[in-house]
């Protein structure tokens, strides 16, 4: 059996991430998308285990301490990570993953995995990474400031990933994201065709 592929979605807060990510998901088959653990607190229509796994700051520290996770990072006063087991096993069960994970996060795992993809996700501008930000409703106007003061170091890593999109018409960006999917598939060596190429060569 192939086994799936690994993409790692990295962006600004208020880029579009998690949006593209969630139509994506909806438009293909045979990926899923990673769950990480956090220890900040959900917001309105946030579910446990749906969008994150809500854990204590305590929790998360014993499971650093266990190694349970691929990649782990502090955001605004927060912890993220990403469980190792699961990606690992999703992976070996020949389903694609996505991570949607910072920079930093991003840099841990492909040091672990070389052979994933990664794809960073800009805004069209910073006029309107503020706009989507005040949208949201979720954040104080300093917090806002703060949140558009790291993005702008945030987005200078656009440099590390393997492809760019700009998320200036959604649509358009999902199907980019769309393609780099599909394509990476086809790239060589094929993962699982070697039957058939062993056929047809014979």
């Amino acid at each position: 059996m192939a086994t799936g592929i690994l993409f790692i979605i990295s962006a600004p807060s208020g880029a579009g991430k998690t949006s593209l990510v969630a139509e994506l998901l909806n438009n293909m088959n045979n990926i899923k998308a990673s769950i990480s653990h956090t220890t900040r607190d959900s917001r309105p229509g946030e579910v446990d285990a749906v969008n994150y796994h809500f854990t204590s700051r305590e929790q998360f520290i014993e499971m650093i301490e266990q190694g349970a996770f691929l990649e782990h990072a502090e955001v605004f006063g927060n912890f993220y990570g990403t469980s190792q087991q699961w990606v690992a096993d999703t992976l070996a069960s020949g389903e694609d993953v996505i991570l949607e994970i910072d920079w930093q996060g991003a840099a841990q795992v492909r040091k672990l995995f070389p052979e994933s993809t990664s794809i960073f996700i800009l805004p069209p501008s910073k006029k309107a990474l503020r706009e989507r930000l005040h949208k949201r409703g979720q954040d104080d106007a300093e917090v806002i400031e703060k949140r558009v003061a790291a993005a702008t170091d945030e987005m200078s890593h656009y440099v590390e990933a393997d492809f760019l999109v700009v998320n200036d018409d959604f649509d358009r960006a999902l199907q980019q994201m769309m393609s780099i999917v599909s394509a990476q598939h086809c790239r060589l060596p094929v993962s699982g065709q070697e039957a058939l190429i062993s056929d047809l060569l014979a």
